[in-house]
């Protein structure tokens, strides 16, 4: 049977009094921006909790948060936990890849549904949660990351997605535009490029991103590597039969047209509607999008609208 990208278990959505799980599955944390974060989510009725683990640092390796078995038990522990509903990573990084695998999948797949927040690094995470709990999952904003802090529009759209996901079935920017025209309709997935192109040929990895809305984003990443990173999903064939792609914030990537050049060169000969500047990512604001939803992808609206709200 071919591979296509499908709907995925949507969790319930937040109520004020909801503990929440702060987890740190990356790199080390600073503890000013973690208690500023917690702080904002406390005004907004929630109880945070945070791990135990997560302003350690790792002995050896200072770009990662503690112990890979440290930072996967966080997690694990945050996600069988009956109380809690929701589970907010602290920041990316790197780190996600190295603990994915230890994390006891099938406890997990037997704890019910919550929310699950994160974006850069913990794209691989989303993919697992995708692949192996058939769960749909939040990319957006993190509790110490440095826009969530410092951005009202950011933290609000976050904010409304977690309470009032309903209010925010349309995303896009005034400046988005369309760099190849269509409309399509599909199930989003993505985050980091990058992370997407890592997963390529692991265990469990999601084979295809056939029949998806496909929202890629990235950061620190030079024009010629995205290039090679797109032209890698591209030879291994992952790109085939996606239905249409959204296109984030690009910080730190060098000038912007020549980011463009290169997903016109590369996107472009696919075919499908291509999205840019629809306001997610690493970027100011950094909308909250939710993958494993049906939408519209509108280029000539240069929107994204989710069909059903991203929790119910």
């Amino acid at each position: 049977m071919t591979y296509r990208v499908s709907p995925l278990t949507r969790p319930r959505r937040l109520v004020p009094g909801d503990r929440v799980a702060i987890v740190a599955p990356s790199g080390p944390v600073p503890e000013d921006r973690l208690l500023a974060g917690l702080d904002l989510l406390r005004g907004w009725g929630l109880d945070p909790v945070v791990a135990p683990h997560v302003l350690a640092r790792h002995p050896r390796f200072p770009y990662l948060a503690g112990d890979d078995a440290d930072r996967a038990r966080d997690l694990l522990a945050a996600w069988c936990d009956p109380g809690t509903a929701a589970v907010i990573c602290a920041r990316g990084g790197y780190g996600a890849q190295r603990m994915v695998d230890l994390l006891d999948w099938d406890a997990m797949r037997a704890a019910p549904p919550k929310v699950f927040v994160g974006y850069s690094d913990i794209t691989a995470l989303h993919e697992a949660f995708a692949t192996r709990l058939g769960l749909a999952t939040l990319h957006g904003q993190m509790t110490a990351a440095a826009v969530f802090l410092d951005d009202k529009d950011s933290q609000e759209h976050l904010r409304a997605t977690l309470f009032e996901p309903e209010t925010v079935r349309t995303l896009g920017l005034p400046t988005a535009r369309a760099l190849v025209p269509g409309r399509a309709t599909g199930v989003t997935l993505g985050g980091c490029v990058s992370l997407l192109a890592a997963d390529l040929g692991i265990p469990h990895a999601r084979p295809s991103a056939a029949g998806g809305l496909l929202m890629i984003e990235d950061t620190g990443e030079e024009p010629y590597r995205l290039d090679r990173i797109l032209t890698q999903l591209l030879r291994a064939g992952w790109l085939d039969g996606v239905a249409g792609i959204g296109l984030g914030s690009w910080q730190g990537c060098g000038p912007y047209e020549a980011v463009r050049d290169v997903f016109l060169d590369r996107l472009g000969p696919l075919g499908v509607p291509v999205v840019e500047e629809l306001g997610f990512g690493h970027g100011t604001p950094a909308l909250t999008v939710p993958f494993g939803v049906p939408a519209v992808l509108d280029a000539a609206s240069a929107t994204l609208t989710l069909e059903v709200p991203a929790l119910v």
